[in-house]
Parts: C-alpha cells; sequence; structure tokens
C-alpha cells in the first residue's frame, strides 16, 4: 500500500459509479461518501486480501446452539417462515463458519442451500435460482457491490425475496466513533439512500427497511 499522502482524494463509488470525495481518514483506512446513493466505502488501497477475510471470520464465535446467534439472525428467519413455505427453495449467501440461518430453516424442514466462497465454496448452488435467499452480516464485505447485487437479483426467481441484514449508516452517526466501520473486512457501508438506487437500478419491484433488516422483493 502507498503511503497515506499519495493516495487518491476522490474515488468512483464502486456501487453507482459515481466519483465520491474523502468523508474519514484514519492510520488504517481512508473512506469516501458517495454524494449520489450516500454510501461509505472504503478506498480500493485499503481492500482487504483473502487472508485478512478468513482470519476475520474464523475469530467469529458462530456457535449454531447459540441461542443468543440464533435471536440475532431471528428477523431473517422470521420472515422467512412467515413468508415462504417449507418446500420453497432457499439459499443462504455468505453462510460463512456457522450457518445458524440454514440450521434454524433445516430444524423446520425448510429446503435451503449453503454457499460461502472462503467455507461452503460450491459454485453449482449458483447456477440455480430460488424463492429466497439470506444474506446475513455479508453485503458490507462485498468489494463490488454492484456486481453483487446484480447476481444476487438474478438468483431469484419470480416473486422472490432477497433477505438482508447490516448495519446502515445515518448522517447522525459519530463515524469516528462507530464500531462498525472499524472492522478491517467492512469496506462498503450502506446508507438507506444506497438500497433505494439498488432497487431503483436493478430492477427489484419493493424494498422494505426494518432497522437492520432490509428486504427485497422482485
Amino acid at each position: 500500500m502507498r503511503k497515506n499522502h499519495t493516495l487518491p482524494v476522490e474515488e468512483n463509488c464502486r456501487l453507482c459509479d459515481t466519483l465520491s470525495p474523502i468523508f474519514y481518514t484514519s492510520k488504517k483506512k481512508r473512506f469516501f461518501q458517495c454524494p449520489n446513493c450516500k454510501g461509505v466505502f472504503a478506498s480500493q488501497h485499503f481492500l482487504p486480501n483473502d487472508e485478512t477475510e478468513i482470519n476475520r471470520y474464523q475469530a467469529h464465535n458462530n456457535d449454531v446452539t447459540d441461542p443468543r446467534y440464533r435471536e440475532f439472525v431471528s428477523p431473517i428467519t422470521s420472515s422467512i417462515f412467515k413468508d415462504f413455505k417449507s418446500t420453497d427453495k432457499g439459499l443462504d449467501f455468505g453462510s460463512g463458519t456457522g450457518p445458524v440461518i440454514t440450521t434454524v430453516l433445516r430444524e423446520n424442514n425448510y429446503d435451503v442451500e449453503t454457499y460461502d466462497p472462503y467455507f461452503d465454496n460450491r459454485p453449482e448452488v449458483l447456477t440455480h435460482q430460488y424463492q429466497y435467499i439470506a444474506s446475513c452480516e455479508v453485503i458490507e464485505h462485498f468489494h463490488d457491490p454492484f456486481k453483487e447485487f446484480k447476481n444476487l437479483k438474478s438468483l431469484l426467481l419470480p416473486n422472490g425475496k432477497l433477505y438482508l441484514m447490516t448495519d446502515p449508516f445515518r448522517k447522525d452517526i459519530d463515524f469516528q466513533n462507530w464500531y462498525y466501520k472499524n472492522d478491517p473486512t467492512h469496506v462498503f457501508l450502506y446508507h438507506n439512500d444506497s438500497f433505494q438506487w439498488i432497487k431503483e437500478h436493478l430492477g427489484f419491484e419493493k424494498l422494505e427497511i426494518k432497522k437492520r433488516l432490509i428486504i427485497y422483493s422482485v
């Protein structure tokens, strides 16, 4: 990585491609904020490599039997139970080292596949389409969010839904002290305007934002 004084003062947003100015700089990261979609993203010079991503994931204690972990993902699992039947086909995208969403769904006889680029890399599951896709604490890791959201949209059947969990950025957040930016693998932080931009430009029919739960419908 180059020294800070040689780093760019603007970069193109990796979601909507708008030229974006510096928003926040620290010794470990430089963030830009897009004036269009309002997303806050780490400079391309600070993107983590695969080893950093893997080590960070493995540091998480993702015990699928932990009731606190199950409660954390319950906005997604409860929504799926309400919206879909057990015979509908689902995908847990970015299922990680402890696929708790899949575990809870399968305990209720739901038909769900798992995919994770590091821990469950089965590209064959990405050749099918699904009634629903769940992705918890994953989208903030996307190095190329436009490409990733376009891919997720293509994996949904008509009338399908995409369930996401993340911690959205708001203008009233004290960014300097915000815990969410400190994770070295969190490289794109979404504003509600970012989610709206995705809906309008990638062809989703409906968007619901319920605090940390984001739901797209096709």
